[in-house]
């Protein structure tokens, strides 16, 4: 797991906020309302939603920007995380359409330096899902450090990644980089169908006379 989780939180939280106060909408690439939890009565931390990865050079975070998924979060994470959704919004769309995609599924991507002069090749990000390998249809970088490929011991680089509306955000996932894997998204959705629940039941006890 990144050990910067805290302070990449706080810079995208920042980004965020100012572009969504620059300009509230309403995301065209969200789930139908319907089908999500309701919003703020979460309670799981960001790692708990998180796959880590750990190359030679670069250690790696993977957090999915569903929505159905950061609802369950705490209130603080999730608005930061739902406002960086949006901030990009009209991005992702016009990827979405020229790309002939419904739902691109949107994941965020943090490299952390292990070593000086730590190389990294954010292409090399790839999840597998229902039996096939899909790549990043494109990458948002959110962090100067981005473009140089090359982190510094402790320094992070983070990105929005959109992949193929294939991946099946709701069922297993391998997430791969290099010849480094993992399943650990089998054991969150354990995690994530119980807060699912709970919430529900929250909300609804809410809503009781």
């Amino acid at each position: 797991m990144v050990r910067n989780t805290t302070s990449a939180l706080g810079l995208l939280a920042a980004m965020a906020l100012g572009c969504a106060q620059a300009q509230e909408q309403t995301s065209n690439i969200t789930e139908q309302e319907s089908d999500l939890p309701p919003a703020g009565y979460g309670t799981l931390r960001q790692d708990q939603v998180s796959v880590g990865l750990q190359s030679d050079a670069v250690q790696i975070q993977v957090v999915p920007l569903n929505e159905g998924i950061i609802r369950l979060l705490a209130q603080d994470t999730y608005n930061s995380l739902h406002r960086l959704r949006e901030s990009k919004a009209e991005e992702i769309e016009r990827i979405a359409t020229r790309q002939g995609m419904r739902e691109p599924q949107l994941f965020l991507v943090t490299f952390f330096g292990l070593q000086q002069e730590a190389r990294f090749e954010p292409e090399d990000l790839r999840v597998m899902s229902q039996n096939r390998m899909f790549r990043p249809l494109h990458i948002m970088p959110l962090s100067p450090t981005w473009s140089g490929r090359q982190l510094n011991q402790r320094e992070t680089a983070t990105a929005v990644y959109l992949y193929d509306d294939g991946v099946r955000i709701t069922g297993p996932i391998t997430i791969e980089y290099n010849i480094v894997r993992s399943n650990r998204w089998e054991q969150i959705l354990r995690v994530v169908d119980r807060e699912r629940a709970a919430v529900m039941s929250r909300a609804a006890a809410e809503r009781r006379p």
